[in-house]
């Protein structure tokens, strides 16, 4: 039987990095308000001539010299974005071309902060398919670019980021399970509804979100689907060494954490010098505790994460 394993993992942020306090100083808010309500102290900013694609790259590049093998031997590259580079081509196909892979498919996945979790459940069908050997994925966000940096309720929660795995076929066991799911009802509650049209951007082209209305919603579709996720792969929640959870609010984290039994010792939170980087948070909290040693071959992880759609899934894996 052929199963997707994680060969490497690789991150990449700006080095601008926008604190608490820098931020109290442009809009009405301070510290203690911020962290209080989110966790967060600090956040990473590109810079101006930095791209999406630009931050795939780099965390690309060290996913793929993490995973010991040559850039050409990866046979499809997905990126998870919702801030792309321009509205076609995609991500994906810009990052191909600065990896010099001419050829191989390439694609963008759009889940917003769920999107990692769709495009590693996208690349693990494709690879016990038999239709890729070893594939890049990559989850890469410049959420400061669709932000009113005049309304607190939303500037002081993002920040800017990528991060990546490179998954491949394997007899060993890796990805055990992973459930996915989306509700296009909560449409309103959390978007960026501007268009393009006639050569103007047609409705507001910032994030738009109605706060409490997002946590109630998260926090049980959360609960639920890791629940659901490790039962149908037949793992006990006492059998999951780490939780590597979406960074959008230490609430939210901690209540999915205390629904499955797991202390916070058990979690990976890198939320408060990175804030929520959408579909870049969970490899980058991945590839963070991969790096300091806390994550180890063999250990069972679960991944989860949601975000704007509604979208939301978990992947639990032994890495």
């Amino acid at each position: 039987m052929v199963y997707s394993r994680i060969l490497g993992t690789g991150s990449y942020l700006p080095s601008n990095v926008l604190t608490n306090a820098m931020l109290a100083e442009r809009v009405d808010t301070s510290d203690e308000w911020i962290v209080s309500r989110t966790g967060i102290r600090a956040r990473h900013i590109a810079h101006e001539h930095e791209k999406t694609s630009d931050l795939a790259l780099m965390a690309a590049r060290a996913a793929i010299d993490d995973a010991g093998i040559a850039p050409s031997e990866i046979d499809l590259i997905i990126v998870a974005t919702t801030t792309p580079d321009m509205v076609f081509p995609s991500t994906a196909c810009l990052l191909q071309e600065k990896l010099g892979l001419p050829g191989i498919p390439a694609f963008d996945v759009q889940a917003v902060c769920a999107g990692f979790m769709y495009a590693l459940t996208t690349a693990d069908c494709y690879i016990r398919g038999g239709m890729a050997r070893k594939v890049l994925v990559v989850g890469a966000e410049l959420m400061s670019r669709i932000l009113d940096w005049e309304d607190r309720r939303t500037c002081v929660l993002f920040g800017d980021g990528a991060g990546a795995v490179v998954l491949g076929a394997s007899d060993t066991p890796g990805i055990l399970h992973a459930k996915l799911a989306a509700d296009g009802r909560y449409k309103d509650i959390l978007n960026t509804p501007a268009q393009i049209a006639g050569g103007k951007i047609q409705g507001m082209p910032y994030l738009n979100m109605d706060g409490p209305a997002v946590f109630k919603f998260a926090v049980k579709a959360l609960a639920d689907i890791a629940e659901k996720t490790l039962a149908e792969a037949g793992i006990a929640q006492s059998s999951v060494d780490w939780l590597v959870p979406h960074q959008a609010n230490l609430r939210i984290i901690e209540s999915t954490a205390k629904h499955l039994g797991l202390p916070m010792e058990r979690v990976i939170v890198t939320l408060p010098e990175q804030g929520n980087t959408s579909a870049a948070s969970i490899p980058l909290a991945l590839d963070a505790a991969v790096r300091d040693g806390r994550i180890r071959r063999g250990q069972t992880l679960l991944l989860e994460g949601i975000g704007g759609g509604f979208a939301w899934g978990a992947v639990v894996l032994v890495f």
